[in-house]
């Protein structure tokens, strides 16, 4: 098994290395890594209704779909995530108790009493730390999980606080659970970093043919290659969702009471209506049709909308109100 030691915080560059180990390494793998602050949503969500997208955009926090299914998590650098990458037969490569077993005889070694429950969590007294997934790929499998150390808790809660009204679809909503950082638990203190170095020297023990190595530049820009074309894009980590409708009421002093009702197919507005009791100068049906055709990004609506005296339309409402009604 090859240890291949991870520097990175990038989740952009973290998420591609996963993608390009699983399909360009023979040799079964183990990885530790960890991400600067950001949300990583699962294959078949609907990013926009999983994340906060007010608190998002305020505090500049990347958004990154990765390959596995399950539900969307916040990182920091407080988590700790752990890969395994191995070849097995189909039938039995799906097996969240053989990949989370090493962490739990981790903790149990440090005395924490952590235990498996339900379909794929770590907890400690009903409360959980580790969330985990899978992505099968030809005959291999991708594992991982994250692992709350020292998270900070209320930046978790304010980017996932998504509001579950505002849309109707068919992907997979994530279910929210009590959580708790490993930290709180330890009978004497350490830090992230001295805690995956137990993890990593567990490894080593459990598995006596296992060895460390480092990408090289070669792989370096290779999986930077991919998060350009894959990664880092608005079709990978917003259009890829389901399709999906979209509501949201907005209320301003000024303009009165506007509804936004969106029907969104593979990222691409197919449809607007608006109504309320706003006033306007000019029959918003305009509006309507400008935004058929266009991706739902503030970027995309902004460029089509800003040839428009938006006061003539809504009176009261400027363009920045208008657009943030429908996100």
């Amino acid at each position: 098994m090859l240890i291949i030691k991870r520097h990175n915080t990038d989740p952009y560059f973290n998420l591609a290395t996963e993608e390009y180990v699983l399909k360009n390494f023979e040799e079964n793998s183990f990885m530790l890594w960890r991400n600067e602050p950001s949300i990583i949503v699962g294959k078949h969500q609907n990013t926009l209704a999983e994340i906060n997208v007010a608190y998002v955009k305020e505090n500049n926090i990347p958004v990154v779909r990765r390959l596995s299914g399950g539900g969307a998590v916040f990182h920091d650098l407080g988590n700790l995530n752990f890969t395994f990458i191995q070849t097995g037969n189909q039938e039995s490569l799906i097996d969240f108790r053989k990949y989370t077993d090493p962490i739990l005889e981790v903790l149990q070694k440090i005395g924490i009493n952590a235990r498996f429950e339900g379909r794929n969590d770590l907890t400690i007294d009903g409360r959980k730390f580790s969330g985990n997934a899978e992505h099968i790929w030809k005959n291999k499998v991708l594992h991982h999980g994250t692992l709350l150390f020292s998270a900070h808790m209320p930046n978790l809660a304010d980017a996932l606080n998504a509001d579950p009204l505002k849309f109707q679809d068919k992907a997979v909503k994530s279910v929210r659970s009590r959580v708790t950082n490993i930290s709180d638990h330890l009978n004497v203190p350490m830090d992230v970093i001295q805690f995956a170095t137990l993890i990593e020297e567990h490894i080593v023990d459990k598995y006596p043919e296992a060895r460390k190595i480092e990408l090289s530049q070669d792989d370096h820009d290779k999986i930077n290659e991919l998060v350009r074309n894959k990664y880092i894009t608005w079709d990978w980590n917003f259009g890829y969702s389901p399709n999906y409708n979209f509501r949201k009421i907005v209320r301003t002093e000024l303009s009165g009471t506007i509804e936004f009702d969106l029907d969104v197919h593979n990222g691409i507005i197919n449809q607007v209506k608006i109504f309320g009791d706003y006033f306007s100068k000019f029959d918003t049906d305009e509006i309507e049709s400008a935004l058929s055709g266009v991706t739902h990004n503030v970027q995309s609506i902004h460029k089509a909308l800003e040839p428009f005296d938006i006061g003539n339309y809504f009176s009261g409402l400027t363009l920045k109100e208008l657009i943030d009604g429908m996100f």
